[in-house]
């Protein structure tokens, strides 16, 4: 899973994958979004990002949940 756009670092915002170079997590896009924010908003709010690197959020959080492991209750 290497995404380019993404970096985890411990002594950034805890070690939350955020956008290369910030302090945006993945989270906070993805938050974001779910609430409603089309792209075109969350770029007028964050001036900083681009749209590859909302579209590199939503590949980093699919990517992470393709490697999830589901265990069956029984």
């Amino acid at each position: 899973m290497a995404h380019s756009r993404i970096a985890a670092d411990r002594a950034i915002m805890m070690g939350k994958p955020c956008i290369t170079g910030t302090r945006i997590t993945v989270e906070l896009l993805l938050r974001k979004l779910a609430a409603g924010w089309s792209f075109a908003d969350v770029l007028d709010a964050y001036p900083n990002l681009t749209e590859d690197d909302l579209r590199a959020a939503l590949d980093f959080a699919a990517d992470f949940l393709e490697h999830e492991t589901v265990l069956a209750a029984e």
